[in-house]
């Protein structure tokens, strides 16, 4: 059996992956699991999966949860190394990274060095620090995506060399936002935001989704996976059908087509290069009335341009887009700006950052940090 790890097991990755699991038994032994602070549900997954080692960063619940657990036998961890010390189990086979953010990077990063392959969710850590992640992944482990767009790259490729690529796809679901203009973005609030029409998501991701951010992330994600010479384009599929494709470069097209439901990828992740029975319904293809494509409209969703002109400039821009983002998304959830403020607060914390090289992980979280302080500073001043 293929021993897991899981990183945010709470989650919305989190839960999909135990789901896959139990879906699939006999063939995955979970050892680790690391949650934030949901101790209610990390100790039922616990008692459930019986790991060997969980993890929880929030110290102050750590009495609660052992409280939950009874006369469960497990080892706890806690902390802001806790999670590293799940990922890095030494018997463990491949470790789900699906913590959000940039909190995930650090884990993820030891896990890579530790040579565990990796079953990727967490984009960010790609984003902010791909460089230093791929180096240190080469040669002794595999990076697997589980975003279903890089996931639906991964086989359109089905082998084929990197130089028959003309260019790689990226579809976007335009969210729940797709339709609006300008002026009807004005008044949109946090419940409309958090609708998106197709995937069931946490609610960072989901407003990523609205406003697009979260295709412009996955666009340096493709960037540092699939070659940073590719050409990346991005195409609005509002059906959420065909996860992405490839044109190679005599104009054939190949796509991955199928069910809106992150446990396809997830299973795919987990079993690759084979393929297991996630027992969910097929794509009735009969019952698609049509499919659409449309170009993202730029002046709608500004930060698809906002994560280019980062990924174009490199080093540490597109850790302060990040960690930029994560605050000005988190203080919309909060109610404390409005939604059309998000951009304009990111771009804003972008052009005061003086670009720096990134030799090391410090960098990055130096990078990070600032980002999210010089952040909080524009916040302060919108209100």
């Amino acid at each position: 059996m293929k021993k897991i790890s899981i990183l945010g097991s709470t989650g919305s990755i989190g839960v999909n992956t135990l789901d896959v699991i139990d879906r699939n038994p006999g063939k995955f032994e979970v050892w680790g699991l690391a949650a934030g602070r949901n101790i209610e549900v990390l100790a039922q997954q616990t008692k459930k999966f019986k790991p060997k080692m969980i993890s929880l960063h929030d110290t102050s619940r750590l009495g609660e949860l052992r409280a939950l657990l009874g006369d469960q036998k497990v080892d706890i961890v806690t902390g802001s190394t806790g999670a590293t010390q799940v990922a890095t189990l030494p018997e463990i086979d491949l470790v789900v990274s699906g913590v959000v953010g940039c909190a995930g990077l650090v884990p993820t990063y030891a896990a890579v060095n530790a040579g565990k392959t990796l079953a990727l969710a967490n984009k960010e850590t790609l984003v902010v620090a791909g460089e230093l992640v791929l180096k240190a992944a080469q040669g002794k482990c595999d990076i697997i995506p589980v975003d279903s767009e890089h996931s639906a790259i991964l086989q359109a490729l089905n082998g084929e060399s990197h130089d028959r690529i003309r260019r790689i796809i990226l579809t976007a679901s335009g969210g729940p936002f797709r339709t609006y203009t300008l002026e009807q973005m004005e008044h949109v609030t946090v419940k409309d935001a958090l609708n998106h029409p197709n995937w069931d998501m946490g609610d960072k991701i989901t407003i990523d989704s609205a406003t697009m951010m979260n295709k412009g992330l996955e666009y340096i994600e493709a960037k540092w996976l699939f070659g940073l010479e590719t050409q990346v384009d991005i195409i609005v599929h509002a059906q959420s059908i065909v996860h992405s494709m490839i044109e190679f470069v005599d104009t054939s097209i190949i796509a991955q087509l199928g069910i809106p439901d992150m446990r396809v990828p997830i299973a795919y992740a987990l079993s690759y290069p084979d393929r297991i029975d996630c027992q969910l319904p097929s794509l009735d293809l009969s019952a698609l009335s049509k499919l659409t494509f449309e170009p993202p409209d730029y002046t709608r969703f500004p930060c698809l341009q906002l994560a280019k002109d980062a990924m174009d400039i490199g080093q540490t821009m597109p850790a302060v887009l990040n960690g930029a983002n994560e605050i000005a998304v988190q203080a919309f959830l909060d109610e404390e700006i409005p939604y059309k403020d998000i951009p304009e607060i990111i771009r804003t914390a972008m052009h005061n950052h003086d670009t720096r090289p990134i030799t090391c992980i410090e960098d990055v979280l130096e990078a990070d940090r600032w980002a999210r302080e010089e952040t909080r500073k524009l916040i302060t001043v919108t209100l």
